[in-house]
């Protein structure tokens, strides 16, 4: 049964076809995250380490660091900033050492620079996934060797020179061919975790059929565990939580035996919640004086003003669950029971006489 072993210094998380699904957390990535982005430029990794101790609690089993920054104020200094080869890899050492100071969670170092995939192998304690290589005949050059280097697993994504094909026979092609190539480096199968790439469903009905067979054929034909960026089907939709909801349980169904995704659903803010309020005294509902903003988000339906487990980690536990690698529903469980509850039937018992 292929397992792929990822480590901290003190905890083993395990992706395999016999296990539960493997919970990647995304949140610690720059891309598309002006502020975040913004206190990295300033040295300040606060937010880094509340989204590390967040996903953890929320039930991400490994963490995902990226160090894709664009460092604008200081490149307008110093013209090296604009080169990411020399922006990465500084940046991802850092970033490991502050998440390995909050949580023992495993790591999945993620760059497109080299360097910078190496300067988090020296940082990380344990044994972390690396993310990624592709099948551009560079990247395997250059990446492969890392991998048997300090002998971790590693992402495969299913793209090579010709980009990324909507073909899921390519796709399956270049996955096969990094396979292979990983093999004349003496890296065994199950440690090489692919991405079959998925597409948008909003841009091309066929995405999840194309995906849950590529999964299909990955685990059946070349013995290996799979991942995907989960986000990645609902692209460009509304409610994109229903149609991950119902995507993930499916690709866990085909063999997916992970994701990289975000565990938590993100917080009620101040401006969501003073616009409601503002719905509610309109529509001439009175309140009760006393009723907090949290009571208040969930008498409305809107959350919850902290951090807590996103709808995606409900329908994966369900799906562990349906699965067996639930046993006992122990985790399921545990995730749905309110803060207080002994499990019980609650009240006396009445003593028969």
């Amino acid at each position: 049964m292929t397992r792929t072993i990822i480590e901290s210094k003190s905890k083993t998380a395990i992706i395999g076809f016999d296990q539960p699904f493997c919970v990647i957390g995304e949140r610690i990535n720059p891309t598309g995250r002006k502020i975040l982005n913004t206190e990295l430029e300033a040295g300040d990794f606060s937010r880094v380490e509340a989204d590390a101790i967040a996903q953890v609690a929320a039930g991400a089993t490994v963490l995902d660091i990226n160090s894709g920054a664009v460092f604008s104020n200081k490149m307008a200094e110093d013209p090296r900033y604009a080169d990411n080869n020399f922006v990465e890899p500084d940046l991802m050492k850092a970033l490991i050492e502050k998440v390995q100071a909050v949580t023992d969670c495993p790591l999945c170092i993620d760059s497109s620079v080299p360097g910078a995939l190496e300067a988090g192998l020296a940082a990380a304690e344990g044994r972390p996934l690396l993310n990624s290589v592709t099948g551009e005949e560079e990247r395997l050059e250059l990446v492969l060797p890392l991998v048997k280097k300090y002998n971790v697993p590693v992402v495969a994504i299913s793209n090579d020179d010709t980009g990324i094909s909507e073909d899921p026979d390519v796709r399956f092609a270049v996955a096969k061919k990094i396979v292979e190539r990983a093999a004349d480096f003496g890296i065994p199968a199950h440690d090489i975790v692919v991405d079959p790439l998925v597409m948008p469903i909003g841009a091309m009905g066929t995405a999840g059929l194309q995906v849950f067979t590529l999964v299909r054929r990955l685990r059946e034909e070349l013995g290996v565990n799979t991942t995907c960026g989960a986000s990645n089907i609902s692209f460009g939709l509304p409610n994109r939580h229903g149609i991950n909801n119902a995507f993930l349980p499916m690709a866990m169904g085909a063999g997916m035996t992970s994701a990289i995704m975000n565990p938590i659903a993100l917080p009620v803010g101040p401006k969501k919640l003073a616009e409601k309020k503002a719905e509610v005294e309109a529509a001439g509902i009175v309140l009760p004086a006393d009723l907090d903003d949290e009571a208040f988000c969930k008498l409305f339906g809107l959350g919850s003003t902290t951090a807590k487990a996103g709808k995606e980690m409900e329908a994966i536990r369900a799906a562990n669950f349906l699965t067996n690698n639930d046993e006992g529903g122990a985790a399921w469980i545990k995730f749905n029971k309110a803060p207080g509850e002994n499990g019980g039937r609650g009240g006396r018992r009445r003593r028969r006489g």
